[in-house]
């Protein structure tokens, strides 16, 4: 078995979401959900099957999105898993939504960080192991530190 790292690039005003789930119509059914939830959210998604074909599917409402979904799930090399860009859109908007979908078995991360996805590769095909989601803590939050994450979240009206 290998051990390796790929390195997501998280492009600026961009999240991904990575899963895991089990059919060959995750992809139109990650696509419903996604579309449904906003009139708003630009996206794409990605889902590289596991058996037949394997193909990396996919589907979105943004070319850009889409092909960056595509070239990361492909370039992960990992069956059964699902990447999703978005951007005009948290994903706290929708993760509840995905997590509630038939096919998902797991989130695996959400984030807007720079992003490296563990993979283990063996003759059968690669799994993901785990992410590294941006960088570990610097230190502990001070005052000044509270009040500015407490303004940034009523900046994107998460409170009032």
């Amino acid at each position: 078995m290998e051990i390796k790292t790929i390195n997501i690039d998280v492009p600026e005003g961009l999240n991904i979401i990575i899963g895991q789930s089990h059919f060959v119509k995750t992809v139109e059914d990650l696509y419903e959900i996604l579309v449904g939830s906003s009139l708003t959210l630009k996206f794409g998604v990605a889902f590289s099957e596991a058996s037949g074909p394997c193909l990396t599917r996919y589907e979105g409402n943004d070319e850009e999105l889409t092909k960056l979904a595509y070239d990361a799930s492909f370039s992960l090399g990992c069956g059964h898993t699902f990447i999703i860009f978005m951007k005009d859109g948290f994903p706290i908007h929708v993760l509840n939504a995905l997590k509630a979908c038939q096919e998902v078995c797991h989130i695996i991360c959400a984030t807007a960080n720079p992003l490296q996805v563990i993979i283990a590769q063996t003759e059968q095909g690669g799994g993901i192991l785990g992410v590294i989601d941006g960088s570990g803590p610097k230190g502990i939050e001070q005052k000044e530190d509270r009040e500015s994450r407490k303004e940034l979240l009523r900046k994107f009206k998460y409170k009032l």
